[in-house]
């Protein structure tokens, strides 16, 4: 009788270290599925944060507006041949090259569409020396204060001058579109209306 009351006490210490077994076996698992939830769920928020910013970066213009755009009209005539558009970095942006394989400019006029007729940079200083750099159906960039590179920075400021070309001149009260698309973000696009009563040979601030 005592050897069998020793043998169930033997048993049931065994069956209690069994039960201790897997319940620290069960609380192991539960720590590591709990340690990989909590990775997918890092994993999962950051790449949220990745995909809203890349949204962002891609909604956005990388280059901005930055003062009124100049239009000239031509030497003998009062429509508008030339266009000069300022710009700057839009805030938070990293530097955009201005290269030639990296800018596409588009021009939409009323009776006419001109693609893709960006032709690089111009080493110009100012207005006058940027309008004569460009010809034909043609856009160019110009950075005056810059640093003597096709980058244009966030303490730099771009002008990009248009030549409509010839039978392209923009008349009284004529609505035009440009679209300025660079490496990255969204293209600027600037929507003006030519004002009446231009005179020959003069610059026009379209706003």
């Amino acid at each position: 009788m005592r050897v069998l009351k020793k043998l169930l006490k033997t048993k049931k210490g065994i069956v209690g270290i069994e039960a201790a077994i897997v319940l620290i076996a069960f609380i192991i698992i539960a720590a590591a599925l709990s340690y990989v939830v909590i990775n997918m769920g890092f994993f999962a928020t950051q790449k949220t944060k990745e995909t809203i910013a890349s949204g962002m970066e891609e909604a956005t213009s990388a280059i901005q507006l930055d003062g009124s755009v100049i239009a000239k009209t031509e030497a003998g005539a009062t429509n508008i041949s030339y266009l000069i558009i300022p710009v700057k970095l839009s805030v938070g942006k990293s530097a955009v090259d201005l290269g030639n394989n990296t800018v596409v400019v588009s021009v939409y006029l009323p009776d006419a569409t001109l693609l893709n007729i960006y032709n690089g940079t111009s080493t110009a200083t100012t207005w006058t020396t940027l309008i004569a750099d460009v010809s034909g159906e043609e856009a160019k960039f110009a950075i005056f204060n810059g640093d003597s590179d096709t980058v244009i920075e966030s303490t730099e400021k771009a002008f990009l001058a248009i030549h409509l070309g010839s039978g392209h001149e923009l008349v009284e009260y004529a609505t035009m579109k440009i679209e300025v698309k660079t490496g990255t973000g969204a293209a600027l696009t600037v929507v003006r209306t030519a004002p009446g009563g231009m005179t020959a040979d003069q610059f026009v601030d379209l706003g």
